[in-house]
């Protein structure tokens, strides 16, 4: 799935928020507590157990959303919680958030992160777990939730704060373990921010996926990427690639290592009107835990566009479409 892009208006919105909430917060530093923010936001932070979500009753007593009564029963929530697989909530007119306890630590901050996400988008009051067919559409789900990751990137990654780190790194993997630890985040939303937030002429594209030698039994090769991550650049010039054919280029190039760095290559990229450019590839895997209670291989991709190549290539070249 390529990154969906979220609307100029709405970005507006958005950062003009989180300014006012990072000025707020009076010159604070990476990386950035999420509880700090949770206070200063005037949210209520409480916590479930996502692997028995039936007590959630035990800590929300009488919530309703967009005038919905939720708890009509005592596990009606705890139904929902557990068929949509959610890891957090916001009960907006209690302006209370609840983050399933279970989760792994990593990914604490980005559940609070787009929790808050929601908040800041005000317009989103009226849509979050509403029952009307426009409500319900998988267009607005998709754009509801976009919207709401790019403000949690913008609030857990400081705005300008990451995109001034950002621009004075090297565009690669090494650069971005780095900068998830100045900034307290995963390297998954790591990849995001850097791809996204890069202000220079080249164009990157990030890809998270299953390691292609160790694909796990839920693996589609028809869709085998999790994540296409595009810069507006490599959006711009390089809409045709395909993922498969993405994919496809990691198998070739990537090893059979579990962990760590798992290969690197030079590829070319045949942009929109037909020319060759040549991008650096490199991948990095780890482990991460999957919804059946097990363990998957995943990978992280990053491509960075090196120089513009000739219409003519060596042979033996490798030719993504």
């Amino acid at each position: 799935m390529k990154n969906p892009v979220v609307g100029k208006s709405e970005r507006r919105r958005i950062d003009r928020s989180v300014e006012r909430l990072l000025r707020d917060l009076k010159g604070v530093e990476p990386p950035l507590k999420m509880d700090d923010v949770i206070r200063q936001m005037q949210l209520d932070l409480q916590y479930y157990q996502g692997s028995d979500p039936s007590n959630v009753r035990e800590v929300v007593h009488s919530i309703k959303v967009a005038g919905k009564n939720l708890l009509s029963s005592r596990t009606i929530l705890g139904r929902v919680i557990k068929k949509l697989g959610l890891k957090g909530l916001l009960f907006w007119d209690d302006n209370r958030i609840l983050i399933d306890s279970e989760q792994h630590r990593a990914k604490f901050k980005w559940s609070k992160a787009h929790e808050c996400g929601h908040k800041l988008c005000e317009w989103h009051q009226d849509y979050l777990l509403g029952d009307s067919s426009t409500e319900l559409s998988l267009s607005c789900h998709k754009t509801i939730e976009a919207e709401a990751n790019y403000a949690a990137g913008q609030i857990a990654f400081m705005k300008d704060r990451f995109v001034e780190e950002l621009m004075d790194s090297s565009i690669s993997l090494a650069s971005l373990r780095s900068l998830a630890t100045t900034f307290g985040n995963s390297q998954t939303s790591t990849l995001w921010r850097m791809v996204e937030e890069y202000r220079g002429q080249k164009s990157i594209v990030g890809i998270v996926s299953e390691h292609p030698k160790h694909p796990s039994d839920e693996f589609d090769a028809l869709d085998p990427c999790r994540y296409v991550i595009q810069s507006p650049e490599f959006r711009h010039r390089f809409g045709t690639v395909s993922e498969i054919s993405l994919f496809a280029e990691l198998n070739d190039y990537c090893g059979y290592q579990r962990g760590g760095p798992i290969g690197n290559a030079e590829v070319e990229l045949i942009d929109d009107n037909g020319e060759p450019h040549e991008f650096h590839f490199e991948s990095f895997c780890y482990k991460i835990k999957s919804p059946e209670g097990g363990h998957v291989l995943q990978v992280l991709t990053l491509g960075v566009e090196v120089a513009e190549l000739s219409v003519t290539t060596s042979v033996g070249s490798r030719i993504l479409h």
